[in-house]
């Protein structure tokens, strides 16, 4: 946190906004074409809707490492690396390798194979779990360990967090970012529900609350399923979990027979060489993984206890899909077990510390109202002067701050994730030279503010 802070004018902030939007549209004229072009077949004109920004976003063509390449020709630092899927750095050799090796095998078999198998025990042997099964995205895997929970316990209700993200299975939609005055008390949130979702029972808590979670199983535990949450929620930039919270959630999930699920599907590889819950110490009951583990492609796990497993085995809790396990994304899979060793972790995260000291450095130097937070090969800017432990103190941040400063990165050719949550990613492919881009952009930034 800075020592002493002074607000930033919000005139100075509209100023640098309607500057950075017009040069903006002065310098992506072709994607502007391709955005026009796109919205007659696609909705909103991306494949994602995440992917859109007003007027329009950036269209890629190409990228390579730690770089990407637009419609209009120019080079852009890639510092959102498909929120992690992209940890091992675009068009990794080892990554090509494995798929030019697997397509000379086969694409698809639907039936058993080693490659899955040897596959399931990288990723068991890495983060510490029993058994395993593979998906194609973070929100089938996600589904799926609920409906293993519901197995196990039957009961139907789902605990989640309020600002949680966890795919775009109807439950984990609500609350995911609901407007303030529609979701009720902070200590006990007011489940958020869009019209078209048909979540079924669904119960919402805010994070780092140890009291509240308490009430919530005291009233609702015999309904309760499961308790799904990141470890570090990195929906809302990112958010890390006081010290003992974790623990405690533990310790009352056993009480109250609640499975406990980590979704890793953005935290995985990016927190450390073996996940979060390896590194923070606590174990859950299932964990759901996806992005980091394929360097690419497209795959996603859900695993855990082999207790809970079973009902797999047993069929009480029936997995299909036909792409499930393929050779391409279990390539994927082999590739990053290659690449992404604890040295070569511990390398892009002491990277990562360097880029959140120097740019604290800076906040500190032109007394911004900001502070930086970091997890594994993660950090990010944060536009407030005391720390955020939830989605209310997250809301409660200053946005137009952080809009400005994701598109003055974005017009100097540094990207990252679309929204205002200013969180990077240094990947394997970042070194000290795209380092050094980072922290200069936000000193010109911070001058900019200052002007």
């Amino acid at each position: 946190m800075p020592a002493t802070s002074v607000p930033v004018d919000p005139k100075r902030v509209e100023e640098i906004l309607k500057q950075e939007w017009q040069l903006f549209t002065k310098e992506t004229g072709k994607s502007q074409a391709e955005s026009v072009r796109s919205h007659k077949t696609l909705p909103l004109g991306v494949t994602s809707s995440f992917q859109y920004w007003d007027p329009y976003p950036i269209s890629i063509v190409s990228a390579q490492g730690a770089y990407m390449t637009d419609v209009d020709g120019r080079k852009l630092l890639d510092l959102s690396m498909g929120f992690g899927a992209m940890l091992a750095g675009h068009l990794n050799p080892v990554v090509i390798e494995e798929i030019q090796k697997s397509l000379s095998e086969g694409m698809l078999f639907v039936t058993p194979s080693p490659t899955s198998t040897e596959a399931a025990e990288m990723i068991c042997t890495r983060f510490g779990i029993d058994q395993v099964r593979f998906t194609n995205s973070g929100t089938e895997s996600t589904m799926y360990a609920v409906r293993v929970a519901r197995a196990a316990t039957d009961k139907l209700g789902i605990l989640k967090i309020e600002g949680g993200y966890h795919g775009s299975y109807d439950p984990f939609v609500v609350s995911a970012k609901p407007p303030i005055n529609q979701a009720g008390d902070p200590e006990t949130p007011t489940p958020y529900i869009e019209s078209n979702l048909v979540p079924g029972d669904i119960y919402v808590v805010p994070f780092n609350n140890i009291p509240a979670l308490e009430r919530m199983f005291e009233k609702n535990a015999n309904k309760i399923a499961c308790f799904i949450v990141e470890p570090v929620l990195e929906n809302i930039a990112i958010v890390l979990p006081d010290a003992g919270y974790l623990e405690r959630v533990r310790e009352l999930c056993d009480q109250y027979k609640v499975v406990l699920i980590f979704d890793e599907v953005k935290t995985g590889l990016t927190a450390g060489a073996h996940g979060a819950s390896t590194r923070l110490g606590v174990k859950p009951d299932l964990i759901t993984l996806a992005k980091s583990i394929g360097g690419g492609v497209t795959v996603a796990a859900f695993g855990g206890k082999k207790q809970y497993m079973d009902f797999v085995t047993n069929g009480k809790m029936a997995h299909f899909g036909t792409f499930n396990g393929n050779p391409l994304a279990m390539a994927g899979v082999r590739a990053v077990d290659r690449i992404c060793s604890d040295g070569a972790l511990e390398s892009a995260e002491a990277l990562n510390q360097q880029a959140l000291d120097r740019i604290s450095a800076i906040i500190e130097e032109y007394q911004l109202p900001a502070h930086t937070v970091g997890f594994g090969v993660k950090g990010c800017v944060t536009w407030s002067t005391t720390p955020v432990r939830n989605y209310r103190d997250y809301k409660a941040t200053d946005f137009s701050i952080a809009e400005a400063h994701w598109l003055f990165a974005i017009n100097r050719g540094i990207i990252t994730p679309p929204g205002l949550d200013e969180q990077w990613l240094i990947s394997l492919a970042h070194g000290q030279e795209e380092i050094d881009l980072l922290v200069e952009d936000f000193r010109e930034f911070a001058k900019a503010l200052r002007a």
